[in-house]
């Protein structure tokens, strides 16, 4: 990570198969602010080569790359991830399948993103880059969506939610801070806290560390 001024330059690596995804997206980050791109790549082993040789601070991914155009992106994702902890890696898809998005964060959400890309704008990859080298989180609204929709489920603790604790938390499943939050909802952060903590306490989730417990009460959310 480099400055520039008082603002951190991030480093970053992009991998798709796809030429012209690739240039669409490398044409995107070249005209952010703050941002460097230092290499592009179009499958998997060039990928996991340049993020030995440039040690980026964020990894941009495909989900379905060569040789097996199944879930190379994913596992990459989180070879990098255990290898490197301090880079952050959002994937970047046109597959709204929750079941990608629950692989990705089977053991946690740190530093992690899952973005699509008929979606994305400039500005929703610029923080989601941000927030995942800040070792935050981000879910794009719409796999929220699908899951909310998706067939009739059994009853869990997420049913015990009220209106208010379920708008909280699939806010916090998109990636948001509790003072994001309680900005979206138009709330004061004390009431935010308390939803968070009444959340937590609703999923069984009150004895443990409130990282963890940010992380679980989302794949909970997800996983509904």
């Amino acid at each position: 990570m480099s400055t520039v001024g008082a603002v951190e330059t991030l480093r970053i690596v992009l991998a798709d198969d796809n030429l012209l995804i690739r240039e669409g997206v490398s044409a995107v980050l070249n005209h952010l602010d703050t941002v460097e791109l230092v290499a592009e790549c179009g499958d998997v082993d060039s990928l996991m080569t340049a993020v030995e040789e440039h040690r980026p601070d964020v990894v941009i991914t495909d989900i379905r790359m060569p040789p097996t155009h199944s879930d190379e992106g994913i596992t990459a994702a989180l070879k990098i991830r255990a290898a490197h902890p301090a880079i952050g890696v959002v994937v970047l898809s046109q597959f709204s399948e929750p079941s990608y998005v629950l692989a990705l964060f089977e053991n946690g959400s740190d530093g992690l993103g899952y973005l699509l890309k008929e979606r994305v704008n400039p500005g929703d990859l610029q923080r989601a880059v941000r927030s995942v080298a800040d070792g935050g989180s981000v879910v794009d609204p719409k796999i929220v969506d699908v899951l909310v929709q998706s067939r009739t489920r059994r009853p869990s603790a997420i049913d015990q939610l009220t209106p208010r604790e379920s708008e909280v938390l699939a806010l916090i499943a998109e990636g948001l801070n509790n003072s994001s939050v309680a900005e979206t909802l138009v709330l004061s952060q004390k009431a935010v806290a308390k939803h968070i903590n009444s959340i937590f306490s609703k999923l069984g989730l009150g004895e443990e560390q409130t990282a963890h417990r940010r992380v679980k009460a989302v794949l909970i959310w997800l996983a509904k």
